[in-house]
């Protein structure tokens, strides 16, 4: 229990400071310099966008009812803050998601999601790469029968399969074996160029 409190507020950490990476317009962060960066997370921006909007129009209304009904100032603070909370925590996920593309280094393939999850894959372990995927997948990071998949907005479109599984940590710390992988990538032929051509370059 201890383990997962501190892998959540590492992920807390992480989240705030993408935000300044994000302010910052510093959107490769830990990428080489010759890698290929590959975003991921123009998919479920309007989405986040659009939650971030209704959660700051529910903050409002619910501070203002609670002013009406005369709550206790206690309660209507913790709401708030727990209103306030939530706001900050699409904004860390939208920013992470943006500072930490997938990359294609010529020795690895870093799959992520935002501050909350990282594998890399070296590229002598991949036997095969493919475009297409899934519209309805169910987790954002899952493992089932030997396949990892790193779904935005319940969508991949990249399946890679390797040569011999891959030990991955999922995002509360567990580990799994992994003999494929699909994710999705706003880019998805960015990802196949770069692999099959065995080099990585800027998009």
């Amino acid at each position: 229990m201890l383990r997962v409190a501190l892998r959540i507020v590492g992920f807390e950490l992480k989240g705030l400071a993408a935000i300044g990476l994000w302010v910052l317009r510093r959107r490769r962060q830990g990428a080489p310099d010759g890698a290929t960066v590959v975003t991921y997370a123009r998919e479920q921006a309007f989405v986040l966008t659009l939650f971030a909007f209704a959660m700051a129009v529910e903050t409002v209304v619910i501070d203002l009812l609670l002013v009406a009904l005369g709550v206790p100032e206690w309660l209507r603070f913790g709401v708030l803050i727990a209103d306030l909370y939530g706001l900050l925590f699409v904004a860390m996920m939208a920013a992470g998601c943006a500072t930490r593309p997938h990359v294609v280094t010529s020795d690895e393939v870093w799959i992520r999601y935002g501050a909350y999850f990282e594998v890399r894959v070296p590229r002598d372990l991949i036997t095969a790469v493919r475009a297409g995927g899934s519209y309805n997948e169910a987790s954002m990071v899952a493992v089932k029968d030997g396949r990892l998949t790193v779904a935005v907005s319940s969508r991949v479109n990249v399946a890679i399969e390797l040569a011999e599984p891959l030990t991955v940590v999922r995002p509360l710390g567990s580990r799994a074996e992994v003999s494929s992988i699909r994710f999705f990538a706003d880019s998805p032929d960015v990802v196949l160029a770069a692999l099959r051509t065995g080099e990585a370059a800027r998009p």
